[in-house]
């Protein structure tokens, strides 16, 4: 080909070129990531017309076309999804998306029930899973079922926060019980030795025979002159009177007594919160018991508790008060009413009890008073026809009484205490007097020898 056809061709084929339009290069994906809960929609607006959509997974992500350019998004159950959409000029877009469980229901209604406690929700697949930490075991089973009925599965992974020391109760008690009793006590006796030739004895034998027998010898004077009587007497009672003269004695009772019991006890116990504490100030005495069955008839001893006794029980309250059931009681042995049975005394038992319930502040106190006993025991005596003669008949009466009132008083007032440091002085009853002094070291005296270096004594000055 000559040099000028080609050169001509080459232009035509430049001119061609230039009037065709330059191609454009294709337009880059776009892609996007959504998160959406179970049963909530999302509409997505395009820029262009939409020619075709898709989904990866349908039963988690629905996606309807509602409009040319309108997509609207449904979330139908937990997991992932990916929506493509083309447009009519062959864009392409991808959008990832994430369903998750509605957990806002959950969550607010954990909260409105354990105010202040971290407890957080969260999701796996078609389980939920409670996080956080609780003060007890109680409030995390609480917690797991509250939420059992709103999701398929639980997983509980509360975290129980180890409680600190429980709180100490300190209990004072003061017991302060008052006895009185009284008695009177008036009788005569007579004994004639020989008066008016008659011996003899007159009296109402109320009053026991004492341990010191006192002997009087009397002569009768009658037809039978120097006859004498011989009488023993074992109670003189407080006044004794005898006339050898008249052959005449006289023994008069005339007895006031009082007697005064005070008990006070003041027991202090400690016990943890909501734990029952008890203690006994006091003994046990020996009761013998018969058996039954195989070994009918034997005789087996128990011992039953006697004394000042406490049992109570505390619990602290939200309010910042104490309630407490308390269990007090007095009880002493009663000798009076005792008991003789095949040979055996078995004492009987005066006791005062109470029980209750009651709520106080920490340090307040009440009272547990008015548990009064008053008992009056009159006895008379009379010697019948002589008791009746004026002015000589009360020679023939004997009259005994005896007064006794018992009064008892428990006050108890509670006190929330923690345990003593180890770096704090523990506290020491107060000794009126030191245990043991300490040694000085002893002082040379100037005459006394001293050991030289060599272990040698030195010897002694003279």
């Amino acid at each position: 080909m000559k040099p000028t056809a080609w050169c001509l061709q080459a232009a035509l084929l430049l001119g061609a070129a230039a009037g065709q339009p330059p191609q454009q290069a294709p337009p880059q994906p776009v892609f996007q990531e959504l998160r959406l809960t179970v049963g909530r929609s999302l509409v997505v607006d395009y820029p262009a017309d939409i020619a075709r959509i898709s989904t990866s997974n349908p039963e988690v992500v629905d996606a309807v076309a509602v409009s040319l350019r309108e997509v609207l998004l449904n979330a139908k159950s937990q997991g992932a999804s990916t929506v493509v959409i083309w447009t009519k000029s062959g864009e392409r877009s991808f959008y990832s998306l994430t369903v998750d469980l509605n957990l806002d229901p959950m969550q607010r209604l954990l909260q409105e029930t354990f105010p202040g406690l971290d407890i957080r929700v969260q999701g796996a697949r078609e389980s939920v899973s409670l996080v956080g930490q609780v003060p007890s075991q109680a409030v995390a089973e609480r917690a797991a079922a509250l939420v059992t009925p709103m999701a398929k599965a639980v997983v509980n992974n509360l975290q129980v926060i180890a409680p600190g020391p429980e709180k100490q109760i300190l209990l004072r008690v003061k017991f302060a019980e008052l006895n009185r009793s009284a008695a009177n006590s008036f009788g005569v006796n007579l004994l004639s030795t020989g008066f008016a030739n008659t011996p003899g004895t007159s009296g109402t034998n109320q009053f026991g025979l004492g341990q010191q027998p006192i002997e009087i010898t009397g002569s009768i004077p009658g037809r039978i002159e120097g006859t004498a009587s011989r009488f023993t007497i074992s109670d003189a009672l407080n006044v004794f009177a005898f006339r050898p003269d008249l052959n005449l004695a006289a023994f008069i009772r005339a007895l006031q007594t009082q007697h005064l019991l005070q008990i006070l006890a003041e027991p202090n116990l400690v016990t943890t919160n909501g734990k029952e504490a008890s203690f006994l100030v006091g003994g046990e005495f020996p009761v013998p018991v018969v058996q039954g069955g195989a070994s009918v008839g034997a005789v087996t001893i128990q011992f039953k508790e006697f004394g000042i006794r406490l049992t109570f029980q505390p619990t602290l309250t939200e309010h910042k008060t104490i309630r407490m059931f308390v269990r007090p009681e007095v009880s002493t042995i009663d000798m009076a009413n005792a008991v003789v049975f095949s040979g055996f005394t078995i004492p009987a038992l005066a006791s005062r009890r109470m029980e209750t319930h009651i709520e106080l502040g920490e340090g307040q106190s009440f009272l547990i008073a008015g548990l009064l006993d008053q008992r009056v025991t009159e006895s008379l005596y009379r010697v019948p026809g002589l008791a009746n003669i004026p002015i000589l008949g009360s020679l023939f009466k004997s009259r005994q009484e005896n007064k006794a009132r018992t009064e008892l008083i428990v006050m108890v007032t509670p006190e929330v205490t923690t345990p003593q440091a180890a770096s704090q002085v523990r506290p020491m009853p107060p000794t009126p007097r030191e245990f043991l002094t300490p040694l000085a070291p002893e002082k040379p005296s100037p005459g006394r020898a001293r050991p030289t270096q060599g272990g040698k004594s030195a010897g002694r000055s003279r």
